[in-house]
């Protein structure tokens, strides 16, 4: 197994994109890239720690590779936008590619310079990726948020969207 990290906005999208695709064993909501140790979810929005909302994704690299996660990541949010998904604002929103080692190094830096010379999106990326120092695993209850609360409004107007892209672009990658 192997792990991958990613920040694309609010944990509870990115754990509810990530966690149907075959091959992902598990998917930990968290933080990371702040200056305080185990923050709270509090601490964390109230944006004066640097930490930045992020899952943390367990997967089999016969069944689905890094690269293929990139895809997922790169497609199910918004990469242009500094410190904000949609209505979500601040730098724990940002988007971020934590990498676990230099071969994921290597692959994000490349995939990030292709989709900017393809001009994939109208503004250029301001994903950052950097090494992970540190994963902090959010609280309780924000795991599995999406499936044990997916009738609250924010997951029916934000959260479920990005599931049903999924659905749509990557059904073929989908546990069964």
């Amino acid at each position: 197994m192997e792990q991958a990290t990613f920040g694309a906005g609010c944990f509870w999208c990115v754990e509810a994109v990530f966690q149907n695709l075959k091959g992902v064993e598990k998917v930990v909501s968290g933080y990371t890239g702040g200056r305080i140790p185990n923050p709270t979810y509090k601490e964390v929005c109230s944006g004066l720690t640097g930490h930045n909302e992020v899952t943390q994704i367990t997967f089999d690299p016969a069944q689905i590779s890094f690269e293929e996660l990139l895809e997922v990541f790169w497609k199910t949010h918004d990469p242009t936008t500094l410190n904000r998904q949609g209505n979500d604002v601040g730098t724990q929103y940002r988007s971020g590619i934590y990498y676990h080692n230099e071969e994921q190094k290597r692959l994000a830096e490349a995939y990030k310079q292709k989709l900017n010379e393809a001009h994939a999106f109208e503004s250029p990326i301001v994903t950052e990726i950097e090494p992970l120092k540190v994963f902090y695993p959010a609280e309780n209850y924000h795991q599995n948020y999406y499936n044990l609360n997916g009738s609250q409004p924010y997951c029916q107007f934000v959260v479920k969207p990005k599931v049903d892209k999924v659905k749509a672009v990557f059904g073929e990658k989908l546990k069964a």
